[in-house]
């Protein structure tokens, strides 16, 4: 079988060839891919040669190349176009990749060889990038465990692996309960759904071969708009429930055992390598540096959040009671009569934005606001090879040069992992060449002719170019520390800051047109857009603190405990509107255990706003949102210089100053008296 993983790839830029890359040909590739890593890593620990940071860490960063490339193609196809036989090999790889890098992280003469340049590091002459990769290295080999000792190093391993085969199963049991699921719904039902929401669930119906002309799944982009406009409360409540009991059905897929064992191996872990709990080991190696920390940012704003949400909460009962409604606002009506009372404020329909919102112009903003801040453009290329035709590709040039390739995959479909997120099928570096970076956003839009967007489904296509960007400017040295190989707290900094420039009215202005007559938004439209910014801002902050706060404190619970009754308690003990859910329950929180990405991180969204929110300032006071000489500043010590440098010291040097957290309770309105 002729395999593309072991040919030159000839595309352009050196990309993987992704329409020809099948299912099958993974395992060979990993089977050789692992056994190159692995003589690779023999022959670095037993090189005769005395300890350098040429023979040690450079040696480690040119090593596993072939790996690299099988796992980057593999993760971005299991998250954006699985099916079973990936599924298959997800979860026979993942215990022996935790196996492989636990064989590495726990080699008691490679971890000694850089353990001897660590503690001479001083005496070493390096430039600050090298000290900086060198003491990255050090750090990720003692808490993966290479300073552990015989019966406590297997079991950490072994632990490991279990905690890998269970974040794969996570995430697998979710995706099939969402796509188990669909909604047909009749015409009648979709009394209330405006124009564009009903073109978007008619084109579902038909992607989906449903005998109905509409359907709604379980995707964020399918469910919100339905429960925001549909007349029909029996159905919203339906709608509801079966989105929130992802992973918590009454079927083999349930994850509420998957979640137990998973806490209790981090608590486990954590003891293993000297700390008191799992989300003490965890942010010991982020800019809040402690629990204690996290939370109180978390407690800070969660009162005037509630204080704000229940105000928000009565006005919605009152207008339920004005309409002859015999009933206590639920969930499921939350989002229906928060859009009816929005409209009766501030005259403002958020369907009518729709019309303007099309996602081929939306892009061309996004692009267009990274050539204004930082000189970019975007070259659409037709001749890259793609895993699905959804798939769009563009080079992106700055200065002349092309840094990087960017592909686009917006639409959701059956394979594909709920949610928008960015990745990378290589990271830019300068070790094994002058290595361009290509990376992917993900979106679940509704895939439609023309695809039109609400405004929120706006800040998630801006939230996920700020991400993209962060991979795509960077120029450093070393892959360990390239684009979003930041702390976990700082890395949401360069896409949340991102999503301001889509409420800049000149680029509104420009790109939010008509789909058919091809007119700007109207400037009265446009105002009122910006005037009702704030308009339930308590029930986002809200839905968003109980999952973050729910987070923190699964990983500091005694291990075995039982997670969805902590989850109620926790949800009791901050006083949770019971009209109000989390945005992620625990048994479809794939933030948090798809894997360890945001495992007692979640809090980071919010740290990273104090950031954003205060950053954005410094464009204000200067009195343009395109400020060169501030925009240079975000390009140099943000966007550019990945983990070279110390995160707190870099926000330091774009703003000037340490942020403020006044910032973040304004841009949310939470100073401001309830409306």
């Amino acid at each position: 079988m002729t395999n593309p993983f072991f040919e030159d790839w000839i595309a352009p830029f050196d990309a993987p060839p992704l329409d020809r890359i099948r299912a099958e040909h993974f395992a060979p590739a990993y089977d050789r891919a692992l056994a190159e890593h692995s003589a690779e890593i023999v022959a670095i620990a037993e090189n005769p040669a005395a300890p350098s940071f040429d023979n040690v860490i450079l040696a480690l960063e040119k090593s596993g190349r072939l790996l690299t490339r099988v796992d980057t193609v593999f993760s971005n196809l299991a998250a954006s176009a699985t099916n079973a036989t990936l599924q298959a090999v997800e979860m026979e790889m993942a215990p022996r990749l935790s196996a492989h890098w636990s064989t590495i992280s726990m080699h008691p003469v490679l971890f000694a060889r850089m353990d001897e340049l660590y503690r001479k590091r001083e005496s070493l002459e390096l430039d600050g990038e090298s000290l900086k990769v060198l003491e990255r290295y050090h750090l990720d080999f003692v808490r993966a465990g290479a300073q552990l000792q015989g019966e406590a190093r297997d079991r950490l391993a072994a632990v490991a692996q279990r905690l890998a085969v269970l974040g794969t199963q996570f995430s697998q049991n979710v995706l099939d309960d969402e796509e188990d699921w669909v909604l047909p719904l009749t015409p009648a039902q979709m009394a209330g759904i405006p124009a564009s929401v009903r073109d978007a669930a008619a084109a579902q119906a038909k992607a989906l071969k449903v005998d109905a002309p509409f359907a709604v799944t379980l995707s964020r982009s399918s469910v919100e708009p339905f429960l925001q406009y549909a007349d029909d409360r029996a159905l919203r409540e339906q709608l509801y429930r079966a989105w929130t009991a992802r992973g918590d059905n009454p079927n083999a897929r349930n994850n509420k055992d998957v979640i137990t064992e998973m806490l209790a191996l981090r608590a486990e872990r954590a003891a293993l390598l000297g700390y008191e709990n799992f989300a003490a080991f965890k942010l010991a190696d982020s800019m809040a540096g402690t629990p204690q920390k996290a939370r109180a940012l978390l407690e800070e704003v969660w009162e005037p959040a509630r204080v704000r949400a229940l105000e928000e909460r009565d006005a919605l009962q009152a207008l339920v009671t004005r309409e002859g409604g015999n009933f206590r606002l639920a969930p499921w009506d939350w989002r229906y009569y928060a859009e009816k009372l929005r409209q009766e404020k501030y005259d403002f329909d958020e369907a009518q934005l729709k019309p303007y919102f099309q996602l081929s112009n939306l892009v061309e903003a996004a692009f267009y606001t990274a050539q204004k801040l930082f000189g970019v453009t975007f070259r659409e290329r037709h001749d890259m090879p793609v895993y699905h035709p959804d798939v769009r590709a563009w080079e992106v040039v700055r200065e002349g040069k092309v840094i990087g390739l960017f592909l686009g995959d917006y639409f959701a479909r059956p394979g594909k992992q709920s949610g928008a997120w960015m990745s990378s099928f290589r990271d830019q570096e300068r070790v094994n060449g002058d290595i361009i970076p290509i990376i992917v956003n993900n979106a679940n839009f509704n895939k439609s002719d023309p695809c039109l967007l609400s405004f929120d489904d706006a800040v998630t296509l801006f939230h996920e170019m700020g991400h993209a960007l962060h991979g795509l400017l960077s120029q450093v040295r070393f892959p360990r520390l390239s684009g979003t190989a930041v702390a976990r707290d700082f890395v949401e900094l360069p896409s949340q800051l991102y999503e301001h420039w889509l409420e800049v009215p000149q680029v509104l202005e420009r790109f939010a047109r008509h789909h058919e007559t091809g007119e700007p938004i109207p400037r009265p439209l446009l105002d009122k857009l910006l005037a009702a910014r704030n308009y339930g801002q308590g029930f986002a902050t809200v839905e968003f603190l109980a999952s973050a706060l729910i987070d923190m404190d699964f990983h500091t619970l005694p291990p075995g405990s039982d997670p969805l009754q902590a989850q109620a308690e926790t949800l009791a003990r901050i006083g949770m509107p019971e009209e109000i859910g989390p945005r992620h329950a625990a048994p479809h929180f794939t933030h948090v255990f798809g894997g360890d990405g945001y495992s007692a991180g979640y809090y980071a969204y919010l740290w990273s706003e104090v950031l954003d929110a205060d950053g954005f300032k410094a464009f204000e006071e200067a009195h343009d949102p395109f400020d060169p000489a501030t925009a240079h500043r975000l390009y140099k010590f943000i966007y550019s210089s990945g983990g070279t440098r110390d995160f707190a010291a870099a926000y330091r040097a774009f703003r000037g100053r340490d942020p403020h957290i006044e910032a973040l309770l304004e841009g949310r309105g939470l100073l401001a008296p309830a409306a």
